[in-house]
């Protein structure tokens, strides 16, 4: 039987198994040109436990038990350490030096470096079930005929990383380093981040309302040992972080219950400053069946998953209305190749069958959710997966049209939100958001403000927690964009989006007044006209009319010329003044909106991103 040790940052899989002499044996797979290579073997049975191969293939580090407790008391080999760590030479093969001879367990990882990184230095974290983490610096030689040795016969330099841990995630693809540490009465969770430049820095820190056990130390992809990790999971908290690229930060775990049928699990959405806790009652549960929640990092989503009972999509970006996340059961939360299996999730959009050494991409398929969509019957769900279609997926012609015909064949049974607004609104925000830094926080994403409705067999019970602190300086990428989520969420007014409330109500107080100001013309004298205007607000003037509408003319017109293939219908014509209103209330607002929170962007800029939001806006209706 072959078993996933390890998965690297470059998408290689290491794995053991056993020759006809029972000898030890390691490979190495590569998902993208579906080839094996054999690295190492040892002439005896062993149960290794971590394995890790550096980015050139010339060092392999390997840490195994060299016997059990029952062969120990037999053999009285108390003198023996239990666990050895090796780092081997493999290219060629050559000489092994020994990190540890320990009783204890340990993981090793090499660090990944940037691509085209000078290949002769590596970098190797050895985590201890003794609860601190190491680094160590290695560095090689070329020698005759492309041998590659350490180069330092003595000890190898070392750095502790971090102590008294009680459970680490290594993120692979990004080089970081997520733990907990127990502080008082709660947990702190913490990052340090891993530099091409051979530099770690601890960059965040937050604390946690979460028990964690800390006599046992619990590890997330620092490798698959199979049977320690599922000793370890039956008495520890089943915890992950995942990031999104929108500089998302999620904290999931799942939360003992103490009512048969029901399970438990809270999402920290430490970039919104919340937390959602989650309690499902399951119709049916088999006693073979797992009660452990599976997490898998989507990206949008972050999925929960319970084989045999449900599927619960949280959406990330948008994680405050509990409509916007999708909750499947029966045959719709069924993943035929993930049922009854302990499951991994290493990076994103992918899961690992830990049990039979299987490697999945995960993904929301586009057919199935349009199929349920045309099946659903509930508000809920309707809304989850017209939201979840018109914003997960890349946007097309045929994606739009289908949809449209959804909303055509079943807008009179959608009772609690306009699916016509929720695809004109979401459709919007999806064409626009790409374009400029922040525009996500500040244009609306969905027609409804709140919703008091309920996903059948789930209560979600929502709670304020503390944003998290960042210790960074000119940091770009992941850090960069959840450092913006933090200040928006510091900082911004309670509804950053821009809303249509406002809006609305503008729109009928003015059409009041254009319609009072057309009767005075009518039936008064200019004099009391004049006099009847002038008791107005100074806001409300004649001027400030005539502003709105040459908005209006000016963008009716961009948008006539932009879309005017596509009209079918006679839209914001410029007879029709209460449009007309509307249209140039919308530009004003909208510009204002903008100016507040994006004023590094110029005028210009945002003039043309309204003007872009008008043109789109016309061209979907």
């Amino acid at each position: 039987a072959l078993y996933v040790v390890n998965v690297e940052r470059n998408g290689k899989i290491i794995y053991t198994w056993k020759g006809n002499q029972r000898n030890t044996h390691i490979g190495l797979y590569d998902l993208q040109t579906k080839q094996n290579e054999h690295l190492y073997v040892f002439e005896k049975d062993l149960h290794v436990i971590s394995c890790s191969v550096n980015n050139e293939r010339t060092l392999l580090a390997v840490s195994f038990c060299q016997y059990t407790e029952e062969e120990r008391a037999s053999q009285l080999l108390q003198s023996v350490s239990k666990y050895l760590t090796l780092l081997i030479e493999i290219h060629p093969i050559n000489n092994v030096r020994v990190l540890k001879a320990v009783d204890s367990s340990v993981r090793v990882q090499f660090l990944y470096p940037v691509e085209g990184r000078n290949s002769s230095e590596s970098r190797l974290l050895l985590v201890s079930e003794d609860k601190y983490i190491e680094q160590f610096d290695i560095h090689v030689v070329a020698e005759e005929e492309h041998k590659v040795v350490i180069q330092k016969s003595g000890q190898l330099p070392r750095a502790k990383v971090v102590d008294d841990l009680v459970w680490a995630q290594w993120d692979m693809m990004e080089q970081r380093l997520f733990y907990i540490v127990p502080k008082e009465s709660k947990s702190t969770l913490r990052c340090v981040q891993f530099y091409p430049d051979e530099n770690f820095n601890l960059i965040l820190e937050s604390h946690l309302d979460i028990a964690v056990n800390d006599t046992q130390l619990k590890l997330v992809n620092f490798g698959y040992d199979y049977c320690q990790d599922q000793d370890v999971a039956s008495k520890s908290l089943n915890l992950q972080v995942f990031t999104s690229k929108a500089g998302g930060l999620c904290v999931c775990c799942s939360l003992a219950s103490d009512i048969p049928h029901e399970i438990m699990y809270s999402i920290y959405f430490l970039h919104k400053g919340y937390n959602k806790t989650f309690t499902v009652s399951l119709e049916r549960t088999e006693s073979h069946q797992l009660k452990e929640v599976a997490f898998m990092n989507l990206d949008y989503y972050v999925a929960a998953y319970l084989p045999g009972q449900f599927l619960h999509l949280l959406n990330i970006q948008h994680p405050d209305l509990l409509c916007y996340s999708l909750f499947l059961t029966g045959e719709d939360a069924r993943i035929d190749t993930l049922q009854n299996c302990s499951i991994r999730s290493p990076w994103v959009s992918a899961a690992l069958d830990c049990e039979a050494g299987s490697l999945y991409d995960v993904s929301i398929s586009d057919s199935a959710l349009l199929q349920f969509l045309q099946k659903s019957k509930r508000d809920c769900e309707r809304l989850a997966a017209l939201h979840c279609a018109l914003l997960y997926f890349q946007h097309t012609e045929d994606l739009e049209m289908q949809i449209i015909r959804w909303i055509s064949e079943n807008m009179s049974t959608c009772h609690s939100f306009d699916p016509i607004q929720e695809f004109i609104i979401a459709s919007l925000y999806c064409r626009m958001c790409p374009e400029t830094q922040n525009l996500d926080k500040l244009l609306p994403y969905t027609s409804l403000h709140d919703w008091i409705g309920v996903v059948p067999g789930v209560i979600c019970a929502t709670d304020i927690i503390s944003l998290p602190v960042l210790e960074f300086q000119n940091s770009k990428g992941f850090w960069e964009k959840l450092n913006s989520n933090l200040e928006s969420v510091k900082y911004a007014e309670p509804h950053l989006h821009y809303q249509s409330n406002m809006l609305r109500r503008e729109w009928r107080n003015l059409s009041e007044e254009v319609r009072s100001i057309l009767f005075g013309l009518l039936f008064c004298s200019f004099y009391d006209f004049c006099l009847f205007t002038n008791q107005r607000e100074e806001r409300r003037t004649t001027a400030y009319l005539r502003n709105i509408f040459e908005n209006a003319k000016k963008y009716v017109l961009v948008s006539i010329i932009f879309c005017t293939k596509a009209r079918l219908v006679p839209l914001f014509e410029e007879e029709d003044y209460q449009q007309q209103l509307l249209m140039g209330l919308m530009v004003a607002q909208l510009k204002d909106h903008l100016m507040r929170h994006l004023q590094y962007v110029g005028k210009k800029k945002i003039d043309q991103i309204v003007l872009d939001y008008v043109a789109n806006l016309v061209s979907l209706i």
